[in-house]
């Protein structure tokens, strides 16, 4: 039998304080939130500073990714007016974020969640959540 990976709360501690380091090493406060592959929140995490108003954001760009299996930023292009996947932001009950910030999360071959950032701009949204993913790679290939 496979045994597919999954996200433990260690997982995502790693994630969480390592997407942080990189907001603060920024200079931005971030909204930063995991969700599993089913797109359900496993952590949140709100610096001071962070918007409001980027709360749901963070969420949904990790719950997008998630069951996307892609980064929100591949939607920017797809999804604009007269573009292929035009109106897709509606869908999911308007869940579904069409710009960079949200990636999916993969361990050894398998989608296991989703990280989403925001607060930033678009980039440093994507630089935050990358460095969440890396610092998780990383501790899992010391740990074999």
């Amino acid at each position: 039998m496979i045994k597919v990976p999954k996200l433990t709360l260690e997982d995502v501690k790693i994630i969480i304080h390592e997407a942080e380091a990189k907001a603060r090493e920024l200079g931005v406060d971030m909204d930063i939130a995991v969700v599993d592959d089913g797109g359900n929140l496993l952590a949140f995490y709100r610096m001071d500073g962070a918007k409001i108003t980027s709360i749901d954001v963070a969420i949904n760009k990790a719950f997008t990714a998630a069951g996307t299996r892609k980064g929100t930023h591949e939607y920017a292009e797809m999804a604009g007016a007269g573009k292929p996947a035009f109106g897709i932001h509606v869908s999911n009950s308007g869940r579904f974020m069409i710009f960079g910030g949200g990636l999916p999360i993969f361990i050894d071959g398998y989608a296991v969640g989703g990280i989403g950032s925001s607060s930033g701009s678009v980039e440093e949204d994507r630089i935050v959540s990358q460095a969440g993913i890396n610092a998780l790679l990383q501790h899992l290939n010391k740990a074999k």
